[in-house]
């Protein structure tokens, strides 16, 4: 009720002036009449009297004053405010811009804080805990639902967000959780109730590198010291031996830094050639059981859910240096081919696409005509794409895509799928009907891996590399400074004695975190990815997932082809991943940017995605404007996270809010 009190009173005002009005004008009349009875009275002191200035007279002569002054005034200020602003400066303007900016950003803040407080205490209570059910769920993925809306053909798989996708209760941890081990442990060895898979999954999967694993009680083993291991270990060999290459270990000296394995199994083949400087990214369908990505991302090994059923992938062209597909279960001959130039779309110039199947098994084709013809297809579709086929072993065969854009153009005319026009080139498309056309020569990043720095000389870009994004190297320079800065200062303090009354203080003696204390680590605002370099220039046991917002500016091309993995998101979105899968969540000026736009979701969606995404006492990082990090403070009572605001520096307008997730068991039935 108090809120509709001041409108309340504006009503009665405007009655009590109508009866005031009447009044008036009735005395305004009888003076009226008196004054017409005496003009002719004294019309012959008329003048006398304005010359001696009676008290009527000198009033009107004030107001008139007035009224001219105010009007010398306005021009003179429409004047003055005219010529500044002809005669500002770019650099003043931009100080005024900011200025708005702020003003924005905080009118959206009030009026997000007037719509929390609106709508009473009821809404600033806990957030619930989701059903059972949803341990494993994952917005935005119901086989089911899309089944029921009549997508079909594999496309159910698909992602499909729409505003019924998102998530207001807080996801348990399954009944006998534990956290993870720590890295490299946490490769080779994982609880197996932390995912969801059961034994005749173990045991029955057919692909190469899911049978990698065994069953040992609470246990789901990887072990580098079995059989199995052995397997991957030659697999690898044999691979870098059709390039050219003595062993796996020269991947680096070829340009191979990194990979995108489709269909992964359980990141075998990635962990093993983790120690070889190379860094692989699963990805592959979503699965309700026995996940690929699940298993993938708990061994602490990059992966995320992306098919190729009907959609570009949400990643730049040119960004691998290796596509692997080992029995992936994708049939590449399907389709006139398109699965394969969307292969060609993110393939760098000079990059390796490796195919292991019984399809590409020369003995197989004397007893199957369809194998052949299969497999006829793919080799035929893969010369008209310009693709060198180097070498073909047993069931692997590996090409090289074209170095030279007029590969294309010598093509006999007709001959495979025409080059996409300018604008159906898009450099970064975000899940975007697949392209029956060669993407990616129309880039300005076209330049074969083999001429490119090797790794890690490629993270650090020069002058002219930086120029093809539009950078600057003091932008660079001044973004890896900061985030050197910003990892000394977060490792110090991720430590639980930050919620104690005495909390560590950046600089302190304390001896910081071990370097594996965390393992996934999710960057929602990555800009040039300043934090994964920083991690690891610092030593750290981590992988980055670098996510470039789709509200802001996308410099995803730049960190692809520094060397880092990452991809495009719209954070109204649930991120594509299980739930429990990062240790650490960062977001620097990720509030900033969401609320400068009009955007169509709240900071509690946000913020209750971050809890869907973390691991029991996994840690969240927010650096933001100090008014954004104070609301961000008061929604983390209703996530049950522990949290504290750090001030970063004593002139800085910024702060920084480190909350860490409790671990909440749930009691088995």
């Amino acid at each position: 009720m108090s809120r509709h009190l001041p409108l309340h009173r504006g009503v009665s005002g405007l009655r009590n002036l109508s009866n005031s009005n009447d009044f008036w004008d009735s005395e305004v009349k009888d003076k009226t009449e008196k004054e017409d009875l005496d003009r002719n009275r004294a019309s012959d002191q008329s003048y006398l009297s304005l010359s001696v200035g009676s008290p009527r007279s000198r009033h009107k002569l004030t107001v008139l004053f007035l009224k001219l002054s105010l009007v010398v005034i306005v021009i003179l200020a429409l004047t003055g405010s005219f010529w500044w602003t002809l005669s500002i400066s770019t650099l003043s303007r931009g100080h005024i811009f900011h200025g708005y900016r702020r003003l924005q950003e905080q009118l959206v803040l009030d009026l997000w804080d007037i719509g929390e407080l609106s709508l009473g205490a009821s809404r600033m209570k806990e957030i619930d805990f989701c059903p059972e059910e949803s341990e494993n769920h994952i917005p935005c993925f119901n086989i089911s639902e899309n089944l029921a809306l009549g997508y079909s053909d594999s496309s159910e798989y698909d992602r499909q967000c729409g505003q019924g996708s998102r998530q207001s209760c807080l996801v348990l941890p399954p009944v006998n959780y534990k956290i993870p081990l720590r890295w490299p442990t946490g490769r080779d060895v994982i609880w197996v109730a932390n995912v969801k898979i059961t034994g005749q999954e173990v045991f029955t999967s057919g692909s190469l590198t899911k049978r990698m694993m065994m069953l040992e009680e609470e246990q789901i083993s990887f072990r580098s010291a079995s059989l199995m291991f052995d397997g991957v270990e030659d697999y690898s060999h044999q691979i870098a031996e059709m390039i050219g290459l003595r062993n796996e270990s020269n991947f680096i000296q070829a340009g191979v830094r990194t990979i995108l394995d489709i269909g992964c199994g359980y990141g075998s083949f990635g962990a093993h050639l983790f120690s070889k400087q190379l860094l692989t990214m699963c990805i592959a369908n979503y699965e309700s059981s026995g996940s690929q990505v699940q298993l993938t991302l708990e061994r602490g090994l990059p992966a995320m859910i992306g098919s190729f059923n009907a959609k570009q992938l949400p990643y730049p062209s040119l960004s691998f240096d290796m596509l692997h597909c080992a029995r992936c279960g994708i049939d590449w001959d399907e389709k006139d081919g398109i699965f394969l130039i969307e292969v060609d779309r993110v393939l760098k110039p000079g990059g390796y696409f490796v195919w292991t199947s019984p399809l590409t098994n020369v003995q197989s084709f004397l007893r199957n005509k369809e194998k052949q013809k299969r497999w006829n297809f793919v080799r035929d579709f893969a010369e008209n794409l310009c693709w060198e086929l180097m070498s073909q072993q047993e069931e692997t065969v590996l090409w090289k895509k074209t170095s030279k854009k007029n590969c294309y153009n010598s093509r006999k005319p007709g001959s495979g799928p025409p080059i996409c026009s300018k604008g159906q080139d898009v450099e970064s498309p975000y899940y975007r009907p697949l392209q029956n056309c060669i993407g990616g020569t129309h880039s300005r990043r076209w330049l074969p891996i083999e001429e490119r720095p090797t790794w890690p000389s490629r993270s650090n870009l020069n002058k002219n590399e930086l120029a093809l994004y539009g950078l600057h190297s003091e932008e660079l320079n001044e973004d890896t400074a900061n985030s050197r800065t910003a990892v000394r200062n977060y490792w110090s303090l991720l430590s639980p004695l930050i919620f104690s009354d005495h909390p560590k203080r950046p600089g302190d003696e304390d001896p910081s975190p071990p370097h594996n204390m965390l393992r996934n680590v999710l960057d929602m605002n990555a800009r040039y990815g300043g934090l994964n370099a920083a991690l690891l220039e610092g030593g750290k046991s981590v992988w980055v997932m670098n996510v470039v917002p789709t509200s802001g500016p996308n410099y995803l091309p730049l960190i692809l082809d520094r060397g880092y993995v990452g991809v495009l998101h719209d954070w109204c979105e649930a991120f594509p991943t299980y739930p429990r899968t990062y240790d650490m969540v960062h977001a620097d000026g990720l509030l900033s940017l969401e609320t400068s736009q009009h955007r169509r979701c709240t900071m509690l969606d946000l913020f209750t995605e971050i809890d869907r995404l973390l691991r029991p006492e996994g840690w969240i990082l927010i650096r933001d404007a100090a008014p954004l990090v104070e609301s961000a403070r008061a929604l983390t009572t209703r996530l049950k996270w522990d949290a504290r605001i750090i001030e970063i520096e004593s002139n800085s307008d910024e702060r920084l809010l480190i909350c860490q997730k409790p671990f909440f068991k749930k009691q088995a039935m």
